[in-house]
């Protein structure tokens, strides 16, 4: 058998099929923010390109096509045995999917192009950087990289650092070959052939994809629809992760949820939050008292309420740190400082939230509060905050 793409899968094994494709210089780590609420009432699959990611970089060539990608894609299908199946794809992973829709429409059960196009502007460009690639490697991109993926009001600086890590550890042979794909491609004359339900998600702001890009997809694809997302760049599902994922669950519906799937949602966002070496504690100091009450707040409290697409992390935090400073519970208190930290507050934010908490759960609460939140920012500090 050939060589496959590297595919991540999660949730149910007997839930509807949703692939996921990434966008050129991303890994299929593009798609995290979404994945968890997405898992709940589908089996997702996330797929890397050639040389990003886990996918070898030989799996394609020079001159390779997006017919290409679009084959090896349904080569990992076939293997998890997917004989049709939802797809959303970013950019080079849109074209992906539209490739897929007018090649092999007996595949695609519905589609979703976010910030892509038919043709993604001069090929000879491509054939540029791809040979600038081939000779220097993706350092000089990965340097510039944020600029053209987000706007400058976007400030998560541990996910910017993961993408671009990303980028700056691609194969520059698949990269390169990526690049090519894209110069070949023009479905422009074709958009009316595909015949799948379709969603086109913009970037407002998206300098590489413009929103005039989305509009001659829509123009194009019968039927189509159309979400233009504000404050977002390229990296829309990164940048606008709860408005994308808003506009991917109107889509694709929101099927009946179980307790298995909240639970395997739930996990995987209190791992997200409050780090694997919190969770792998807890777990371990589980006990027979203790056991339905860690499953409980696993499927409910992370499960049900933190997997909501309404709020994303950071304003959740900003809220939980709220509801504790007014109830006392520093132990939890201290964990929700960390955790705000791994949902990107800084320290300057968490200082304003406590700050805010004291004009409405009054000073000595918020006194308190700043103590604790100093031991777990400033564990050298010698302060306590009185």
């Amino acid at each position: 058998m050939s060589p496959l793409l590297h595919f991540v899968v999660d949730g149910p094994a007997d839930a509807p099929p949703l692939l996921l494709g990434p966008s050129l210089g991303t890994s299929l780590a593009v798609w995290d923010a979404q994945v968890s609420v997405l898992a709940r009432h589908h089996r997702v699959v996330r797929w890397d390109l050639p040389g990003h990611g886990g996918s070898a970089g030989d799996l394609v060539g020079a001159g390779a096509t997006v017919a290409d990608l679009a084959d090896l894609v349904l080569a990992g299908a076939d293997e998890l045995g997917l004989a049709r199946f939802d797809y959303a794809g970013i950019s080079i992973g849109g074209a992906v999917g539209a490739e897929l829709a007018v090649r092999h429409p007996e595949r695609i059960a519905s589609l979703a192009l976010v910030c892509s196009s038919a043709r993604f502007g001069d090929p000879q460009a491509w054939r540029d950087r791809a040979a600038q690639v081939r000779a220097a490697g993706t350092g000089a991109l990965a340097a510039s990289a944020a600029g053209r993926w987000f706007t400058p009001a976007f400030a998560d600086t541990e996910t910017i650092a993961t993408l671009v890590g990303d980028q700056r550890a691609a194969d520059p042979e698949g990269y390169a070959a990526c690049c090519d794909a894209l110069a070949g491609y023009d479905l422009r004359a074709e958009l009316g052939r595909i015949g799948a339900p379709t969603l086109v998600i913009a970037g407002r702001q998206d300098t590489a994809t413009p929103p005039s890009h989305a509009r001659e997809l829509v123009d194009g694809i019968g039927g189509a629809g159309l979400v233009e997302i504000p404050g977002a760049g390229h990296l829309a599902p990164v940048e606008q992760s709860g408005a994308v994922l808003n506009a991917l669950l109107g889509h694709l519906g929101r099927p009946q949820s179980t307790d298995a799937a909240r639970r395997v949602a739930g996990t995987a966002v209190r791992r997200a939050v409050l780090g694997d070496a919190h969770v792998d504690r807890a777990a371990a100091a589980t006990t027979a008292l203790t056991a339905d009450f860690q499953d409980f707040i696993t499927r409910y409290a992370w499960g049900e309420i933190w997997t909501r697409p309404g709020l994303d992390r950071r304003t959740r935090s900003c809220i939980t740190l709220t509801a504790l400073v007014a109830g006392g519970h520093h132990a939890e208190l201290a964990m929700h400082v960390r955790a705000a930290v791994r949902n990107g507050l800084t320290a300057e934010e968490i200082g304003e939230v406590l700050l805010q908490s004291a004009v409405y759960c009054g000073v000595p609460a918020a006194n308190a509060a700043f103590a604790v939140a100093n031991k777990v920012l400033y564990p050298d500090d010698p302060q306590d905050g009185h």
